[in-house]
């Protein structure tokens, strides 16, 4: 069976039959059917319900074709440009410890600072029982990078998204988003019951078109793009899309989760690098985990935005606080990127070095820019994970981006790349990935 093969409705009914150890019903029973103990067990069991079938019918096409799982692997390191699985060491490609600030001497004093003044939780929501000063502070220095009036800091990164699009917009309101969207503004959108459109990705002429039609029949509309694309590594035309807002009376929502500490000549995300105010994006969205070695997202914002989302964001309101030494770490990190841009600096020079040198080796990049992310394309889920693997044996660490998270023929490896990584490290991984793709 070739790389491009794909298992046919047959196969996955003679798989699901082998592993339920039973014959296939012949047909779908009928939701109506029955009543508590008379419930079809397909009903009342996790592993009947489709998605898990699904789950099974890939891991048992994996182990036929003999792929080791290249998920879920037991690091004995600190997330970094390097890193030990299994009593072995490893270039790490697969951080997003973008600036090389984990375990950073700074950092690690002021988690523990925290920690032993406040413990290790906020213990409940900041709005009933959980402020400490350590979020004020942290919101007060990403309020003042941002040039924005006030921050809000969520817990968690995906739910700030959730938690912000799904509390501020409804029914009777338009959400339009670049068709590369995180799932985070998709569950957020999907909670708000607000419409929702997709544009081709960075299209900001498609979005022009798809609001000359149709601004009118909403009450707000949304515009969410990011500043940098996770998957492509790519940016967008940030200009465009304020005019396009502005022109249409729409808000405007960036979210900065891998261009903070990446983008710009100091790492002030994609405003900086496109050299327009703060000020004419509505809502400034980021996440802790990656420039800045923590966990958690924030909002930043008009002073109403976030008083708004600080009483009404389910997210925030009914979620415990950050973890005050998580936030004492992100602030120190704040701190440390404002005051040393030669590590921002220093991951462009990575790399650009490492997409000059792929694309030199007839490496497929796509839309990649070497800012932090750089893609390389296989063009099929089975070659994607069968080199991961290949690289994983040989002392690289990168893992494979398969179908449905990206298209069949867009599966690839996705390098992040880290100021802490050296030349040779970089030339050892090109120099694998070109020998066994």
């Amino acid at each position: 069976m070739s790389d491009r093969t794909t298992l046919g409705e047959a196969a996955r009914a003679r798989l699901l039959d082998r592993l339920r150890g039973q014959k296939r019903n012949a047909g779908m029973p009928n939701p109506r059917m029955g009543a508590g103990p008379n419930v079809p067990e397909a009903f009342r069991r996790f592993d009947r319900m489709p998605a898990y079938e699904r789950l099974l019918v890939s891991q048992t096409a994996a182990r036929e074709f003999g792929i080791e799982n290249p998920y879920f692997r037991v690091h004995d390191a600190a997330a970094g440009a390097t890193t030990r699985i299994g009593g072995r060491d490893f270039i790490n490609f697969s951080s997003y410890d973008y600036l090389g600030l984990n375990r950073d001497p700074r950092i690690m004093a002021a988690a523990e600072a925290a920690l032993a003044k406040y413990g290790t939780t906020a213990s409940a929501s900041r709005l009933v029982a959980g402020e400490r000063p350590v979020h004020r502070d942290l919101e007060a220095a990403l309020a003042a990078f941002y040039a924005a009036e006030d921050c809000c800091v969520f817990v968690s990164g995906h739910a700030t998204n959730v938690s912000t699009i799904g509390s501020l917009f409804g029914p009777k309101d338009l959400i339009l988003h670049d068709a590369l969207a995180h799932n985070s503004v998709i569950e957020g959108i999907r909670l708000s019951g607000a419409h929702r459109r997709s544009f081709p990705h960075n299209d900001w002429a498609a979005l022009d078109d798809v609001l000359r039609a149709v601004r009118g029949d909403f009450e707000r509309v949304l515009i969410v793009i990011e500043g940098h694309y996770s998957m492509d590594g790519d940016t967008p035309d940030l200009p465009r899309f304020i005019d396009i807002k502005e022109r249409h009376g729409a808000f405007l929502m960036v979210d900065e989760a891998h261009s903070l500490g990446v983008l710009g000549p100091r790492g002030r995300g994609i405003a900086e690098a496109r050299g327009v105010p703060s000020d004419s994006v509505d809502i400034w969205m980021g996440t802790l985990s990656k420039t800045l070695v923590g966990c958690g997202g924030y909002v930043a914002g008009s002073r109403v935005l976030i008083e708004l989302l600080k009483y009404t964001a389910p997210g925030f309101v009914y979620s415990v606080g950050l973890s005050p030494a998580l936030a004492a770490a992100s602030l120190e990190a704040l701190h440390i990127l404002e005051m040393e841009p030669e590590r921002v600096t220093q991951l462009r020079a990575n790399a650009q070095l490492f997409l000059e040198r792929a694309k030199a080796k007839g490496v497929r990049t796509g839309h990649s820019e070497g800012h932090a992310i750089i893609s390389a394309i296989t063009g099929s889920s089975l070659k994607a994970t069968r080199l991961s693997n290949a690289l994983f044996a040989e002392g690289v660490n990168v893992q494979p981006i398969i179908h449905p998270a990206v298209e069949e023929k867009s599966a690839r490896l996705r390098f992040f790349m880290s100021a802490a990584h050296t030349t040779e490290q970089i030339e050892t991984a090109l120099n694998l990935l070109e020998r066994r793709g």
